[in-house]
C-alpha cells in the first residue's frame, strides 16, 4: 500500500513542476477569434434592432389606422379625427409605443385619401408612411413618399 501511495505522490510531484500555463500565442490566437465573432455579431444584433423599431412604429401606424377608420364609422357627421392621440382614438384601441409620434401627411384628408407619417424608429431621417388603402411602407426618405402624401 504504501508503494502505491509513494508512486502517487512522485506523479503528483511531477506534475506540479511541469505544470505549465498556456502560450502567448495560444491566448492570442483565442482573442483573435473572439474579435471575429464580435464583429460579425455585432453588426447582425444592431440590424435586428433596427428592424424591430421599425415594426413597432409601423405598429403603431396600422393601430392609428384601424381606429381612424372606426372613429370616422362612429362620428356624426362622418369626418376624420383632427388630432392623434390616445384621448381622442383611445375608445377604439389606439394606444402608442414611447417615442413614436404619428402626423397627417399630405393635403387630403378624406375617409379614402389620408397619409400617415412618422419617423422611422431606426433613423429618424427615414419616415414610414400607410396610406388610408394601403399598408405601411418601410423606411423612406422623405422624396420617397407614396403619392398622396
Amino acid at each position: 500500500m504504501s508503494r502505491i501511495q509513494k508512486a502517487l505522490e512522485n506523479r503528483l510531484v511531477r506534475v506540479r513542476n511541469n505544470e505549465q500555463g498556456f502560450t502567448l500565442i495560444e491566448l492570442l490566437v483565442v482573442v483573435i477569434i473572439i474579435g471575429i465573432l464580435a464583429a460579425i455579431a455585432i453588426p447582425v444584433y444592431i440590424n435586428v434592432q433596427n428592424n424591430a423599431k421599425d415594426s413597432s412604429v409601423k405598429s403603431d401606424l396600422t393601430n392609428a389606422k384601424v381606429a381612424i377608420n372606426a372613429y370616422y364609422t362612429n362620428a356624426t357627421p362622418a369626418a376624420l379625427p383632427t388630432t392623434l392621440d390616445k384621448a381622442t382614438l383611445g375608445k377604439y384601441g389606439f394606444t402608442l409605443s414611447p417615442g413614436t409620434t404619428i402626423t397627417y401627411s399630405g393635403t387630403d384628408r378624406t375617409a379614402d385619401g389620408y397619409c400617415l407619417v412618422s419617423p422611422a424608429g431606426s433613423d429618424t431621417a427615414k419616415k414610414i408612411y400607410i396610406t388610408a388603402g394601403g399598408g405601411a411602407t418601410d423606411a423612406l426618405a422623405d422624396t420617397a413618399k407614396p403619392s398622396g402624401c
